[in-house]
C-alpha cells in the first residue's frame, strides 16, 4: 500500500481571522464542495465553529451516485494558524488533511495537505491511479475557484 500526498496553496485577500472565521465552520464546506457530490453533513456540527475532539458525518457522492458515508474527527486546533482533521471511518485505509493559514502581504496563503492511503493494497492504488487522484485534483479546483469568487483572489 502506497501512500500519497497532495499539496494545494491558495492566496486570499481577507485576513486571517476571516479566513479562519470562514474555514473553520464546517458548513462551509458544503459551499466549496461541487455540487454533484451533493455533499451534506449528516451529523455533528449544530451551527459550530471547531473544536479540537469535534466529530463531523457527512454523505458524499463522488463517483456514479454511489453514496459513501464519512466521519472525520478535528485532531487538532490551534486558531488561527492551522486545524487538523482525521478519518474515523470511510472510503480509506487513512486519511489526514491538514489546513494552514499564513499571513503574506495583503491577505492570507491557505495550505491544505492531504495524506492519505487507499484500501486494499495494489487494487487501491490502481483504483487511486486511475480515478481517485484525478477526482481529488477537480476537488481541489472546483474548491480554489469557489473561494476565489466567495472571498476573492490576490
Amino acid at each position: 500500500m502506497g501512500s500519497h500526498s497532495l499539496t494545494y496553496k491558495q492566496h486570499i485577500p481577507v485576513s486571517i481571522v476571516e479566513a479562519w472565521d470562514f474555514f473553520s465552520s464546517p458548513v462551509n464546506l458544503a459551499r466549496i464542495t461541487p455540487p454533484e457530490m451533493m455533499f451534506r453533513i449528516t451529523d455533528g456540527i449544530s451551527g459550530q465553529k471547531i473544536y479540537e475532539g469535534m466529530l463531523i458525518s457527512y454523505t458524499i457522492y463522488p463517483f456514479m451516485m454511489l453514496p459513501v458515508q464519512w466521519e472525520t474527527e478535528i485532531t487538532k486546533v490551534d486558531k488561527p494558524f492551522m486545524f487538523e482533521d482525521r478519518q474515523k471511518s470511510g472510503p480509506y485505509e487513512s486519511w489526514h488533511h491538514q489546513h494552514q493559514f499564513c499571513e503574506i502581504p495583503g491577505g492570507v496563503e491557505m495550505t491544505d495537505r492531504i495524506d492519505y492511503v487507499m484500501p486494499m493494497a495494489l487494487f487501491g492504488d490502481l483504483v487511486d491511479f486511475l480515478i481517485v487522484s484525478r477526482r481529488l485534483e477537480e476537488v481541489f479546483q472546483f474548491r480554489r475557484k469557489k473561494v476565489e469568487e466567495i472571498l476573492g483572489t490576490l
